[in-house]
This record gives structure tokens, C-alpha cells and sequence, in this order.
């Protein structure tokens, strides 16, 4: 059985585990207080290009979403996301926890466009009841997006000016970020996140680790006692060293941009072997998740053979899927794709 289902399933890149292991036993500071944990931040800072980012590692993607939303918004604010997007779906309601609203637009190939937030802001400030409403605090879009779909540079411009013309946070939500960066088809870079986004966070969980994010205040300024907050709300490690060690791994030698490129190399040969079959696409990704529409007696057929993830029922007869690679694809595990495939 090949596992295709997501790109967490494997544990850490060797490298990353290596480095585990070699300092295992080299006693430590807690708390992201280290010496790996400062390596990390000023490596992550010459690869933002901003020697003045504030950087802290957390636990996860879900945790590091909460944290962030919530230090940034005032009590009577919500945030602004793609209906599709991670915090309005797959996050048990961890922003609503907080005490904020997810404040949902249509999405656009999973993409929230800048003029659908501009007009739902602008209507809610001629709106004179606007004070018994939750207030537009923040945006919130992921790079790729659920539906591994990306920002081009020109978008990301778009919705920064939204930010700016409303005095407002773009925060991108970077969980699968070094797929993205890797893309054939990206026109942009970490640099271009770090200047036109007020706070990010670079993947770790799903890019090489065996868990962790590095949330990154490019232009400083974090909120205050973030890491206070961070340690109520379950997100911070006492053994902060697990978190510092695998980024300070992964942003050595250029290991994090291979991660990216060979996660994405094992997408196109992937995608290849799915269109060689015929399978029509739910979309077109140019990421690691590919989106395919199967028939369900096609998909009863292929299990025990290939796990997927299930996507949505797209009618009585037929179910779309999602197949994601990760670094730790393998060429074996494409063939054996293509084998089960044409079983």
C-alpha cells in the first residue's frame, strides 16, 4: 500500500533526525531559549532579509493560527479568510475559541481576491450599525492554499494594499510554504512574503520536521508577551530545543529549498501518471496536493492499494480526492502509483 494521503505522514528529513540525535544529550536552556533556537531565528532572518524579524517557534499549524489571530485582533474583531481557508475549515473552531469570528468571502481557485476584502470592509464601514458588528481586524490567506493553488506576486501586492489602506495585519499562513516557494510556476519568494506580509509562519510540520512553525514578525513589533500567551494558550515547548534544532537543520546548506523542490519533482511525475489514466482534475495545482475526481467504484477498487484523502462527494457516482507528495516520495512510491493504477 502507498500512502498518498498527506504530506505529514512521514516523520523528519534525516538530516533534521541526525541533528536530533547529535545533540540529544547536550543539556539546554527550555523554552526556545537556546543557542539551535538563535541559530534558527538568525537563519531565518538572512533568508527574509530582515535582520530585525521577530521570530518564535511553535508547536503547529493550528496553534500557531490561534496564537497569532489572537494577539493581533482587538476583542471586537474577526478575521477575514477565503471560505475555503484552513481557519474557517479544518480548525475545529480554534479561532472562534479565541474569541474571534472567522469572517468567510468566496474563494477563487481557494484564493481570497483583494477587491472581494476591499468591498466587504468598505461596506461595512458605511454600514451605520457597523458598531454592533464584528470589525474586519485582519486577512488571513495560506501559500499554497487548501486547494494548493498560489499567490501570484501581484495578488499578494493587492491584498498588502488592502492592509495598508485599512490599517490592518495580512497574515499568511506558510504551513506548506516551501512547496510553494518551489513551484514551477511561482513568481514568489520568501523575501517578497517577508516585505509585503505583516506575520507569516514557515512550515515546519509538513516540510521536513517532525513538528513545529517559525512564526516570523518580518518588520518586528510582535505582540506583546506573545510567548506569554503562547505558553496559555498549549502552543510553546519547555523543550523548546526539538523546535530550534530541526529549523536551524532545515534552513542549513539550502535543505529546506530541497525539501520543496523534491516534494514538487514527485507532484509532476505524479501528475503525469493521473493524467496518463485519464482521471479528470477537480483542479490544476502546481504544488505538491494534486485534486482528482474518481469514480467511487474506481476508489472502492484502489483501496488497500493507494490511500488518498478524501476531498468532497462531487455527485451520487463520483468523489473527488486529493493525492499529496511530500519530501519523503519516492520514485518507487510513483510506480507503484501507476501500477496499482492500471490494475
Amino acid at each position: 500500500m502507498v500512502m498518498f494521503k498527506n504530506d505529514y505522514s512521514a516523520g523528519a528529513h534525516p538530516k533534521v533526525m541526525q541533528r536530533l540525535m547529535e545533540t540529544n544529550l547536550e543539556p539546554l536552556v527550555g523554552y526556545g531559549n537556546d543557542g539551535y533556537c538563535e541559530s534558527a531565528r538568525e537563519k531565518i532572518r538572512t533568508a527574509c532579509g530582515c535582520p530585525g524579524a521577530d521570530v518564535f517557534f511553535l508547536v503547529g499549524g493550528t496553534q500557531a493560527n490561534a496564537v497569532v489571530i489572537g494577539t493581533m485582533l482587538k476583542a471586537y474583531e474577526g478575521v477575514l479568510a477565503a471560505n475555503t481557508g484552513h481557519v474557517a475549515v479544518h480548525e475545529a473552531g480554534a479561532i472562534e475559541f479565541t474569541g474571534h469570528k472567522v469572517l468567510t468571502l468566496p474563494q477563487k481557485n481557494g484564493k481570497l481576491c483583494a477587491a472581494d476584502a476591499e468591498a466587504y470592509i468598505r461596506r461595512f464601514y458605511e454600514d451605520e450599525t457597523h458598531t454592533s458588528m464584528v470589525f474586519p481586524g485582519m486577512i488571513y490567506i495560506s501559500h499554497p492554499t487548501e486547494l494548493g493553488t498560489l499567490y501570484s506576486k501581484k495578488e499578494l501586492e493587492e491584498l498588502s494594499a488592502v492592509c495598508k489602506k485599512y490599517e490592518i495585519p495580512l497574515f499568511l499562513d506558510g504551513a506548506r510554504l516551501g512547496y510553494g516557494l518551489q513551484s514551477r510556476e511561482t513568481d514568489v519568494t520568501l523575501q517578497d512574503i517577508a516585505a509585503l506580509c505583516d506575520v507569516f509562519y514557515i512550515g515546519g510540520t509538513k516540510v521536513g520536521a517532525l513538528c513545529g512553525e517559525a512564526v516570523v514578525f518580518p518588520k518586528g513589533g510582535a505582540p506583546e508577551y506573545f510567548m506569554t500567551i503562547a505558553k496559555q494558550r498549549g502552543a510553546l515547548l519547555a523543550k523548546g530545543r526539538l523546535l530550534g534544532v530541526q529549523f536551524d537543520a532545515l534552513f542549513t546548506d539550502g535543505l529546506y529549498a530541497e525539501v520543496g523542490r523534491h516534494a514538487i519533482e514527485m507532484a509532476e511525475q505524479m501528475k503525469a501518471v493521473l493524467k496518463e489514466k485519464g482521471y479528470p482534475f477537480y483542479l490544476e495545482s502546481p504544488t505538491n496536493q494534486q485534486f482528482v475526481t474518481l469514480e467511487d467504484t474506481e476508489l472502492a477498487r484502489l483501496e488497500g492499494k493507494v490511500v488518498t484523502d478524501f476531498w468532497e462527494k462531487v455527485d451520487a457516482t463520483h468523489t473527488a480526492v486529493r493525492f499529496a507528495t511530500s519530501w519523503a516520495t519516492t520514485e518507487a512510491d510513483i510506480e507503484q502509483l501507476r501500477v496499482a493504477l492500471n490494475g
